[in-house]
């Protein structure tokens, strides 16, 4: 009884200590901040179903991530206006997906998911939306390759009056999604990739396209990719331990034996 109530009580304190607060909510330039919203994207993206043939591999953005900010920090439950204007040097205009919510359900996987889970309302084959899934279309927009988010504290966000001492997440993406075409080309994977492109977990990616400035090692890694080669990998891994563990076995017979 002692053990399962101490077992109790170590789950609700790492619970709530994992929860965050006004000021530990984390900034643009958070590694690990920016790990999660990439990798929570482009595992959706490369999950889609029907399975799509020309998903580009998404990466961070630092001024979309910036632009995301700026408009987060006004606490507004509705789209930045100025997304149809010329804010990011490569693109005309930018989508954009709001979750906003209680300090202690926020994360950036539950935030994310939340929007995929409109896929429910969303009607792929005839290109129908039931409910709402414009958030749903525009994380799975084939022709979007770059992304940033931010998140912010709000003690109050106009439309979304129910709402106190909250958080306020906001992506920004470009290109723009533009549902009510459909999001994706349905296809065997990486099928329809552009030329020069390599196939990444069922995306299509680019070192060119995908450099991402001052967060490579971050979010893009800084060398050409490759199909994923899971044998190969796994060689990496494990050869230099036995090429370490075999040295030091040749050191330690040598010692012992010496000729």
């Amino acid at each position: 009884m002692h053990v399962t109530l101490v077992s109790i009580s170590l789950v609700i304190f790492l619970a709530s200590s994992h929860a965050y607060k006004k000021n530990t909510l984390p900034d643009i330039e958070n590694e690990d901040f920016i790990k999660d919203c990439v990798r929570m994207h482009n595992k959706f993206r490369s999950e889609v179903n029907p399975i799509a043939s020309d998903m580009l591999y998404m990466t961070w953005d630092p001024t979309l991530a910036q632009i995301a900010k700026t408009w987060a920090k006004k606490c507004h439950f509705k789209h930045n206006p100025q997304l149809s204007k010329k804010l990011h040097q490569n693109f005309t205009s930018l989508g954009e997906n709001i979750w906003t919510g209680s300090l202690s359900l926020f994360s950036v996987s539950s935030a994310i998911t939340s929007w995929y889970n409109e896929v429910k309302d969303y009607n792929f084959k005839g290109n129908k939306c039931s409910h709402v899934c414009g958030h749903y279309t525009q994380l799975v927009w084939a022709n979007t390759y770059k992304v940033g988010c931010a998140v912010e504290f709000c003690q109050r966000v106009s439309g979304f009056e129910s709402l106190s001492n909250g958080a306020h997440f906001i992506c920004d993406y470009g290109p723009a999604g533009n549902y009510p075409t459909r999001p994706y080309t349905k296809g065997s994977p990486c099928s329809a990739c552009r030329k020069d492109d390599v196939c990444l977990d069922n995306l299509c990616a680019n070192p060119e396209r995908d450099h991402v400035k001052g967060y490579n090692s971050v979010v893009f890694p800084d060398w050409p990719l490759y199909s994923r080669n899971r044998s190969l990998s796994l060689f990496l891994i494990v050869s230099p331990p036995i090429l370490l563990l075999t040295a030091i076995i040749a050191i330690f017979i040598r010692h012992k034996y010496p000729c």
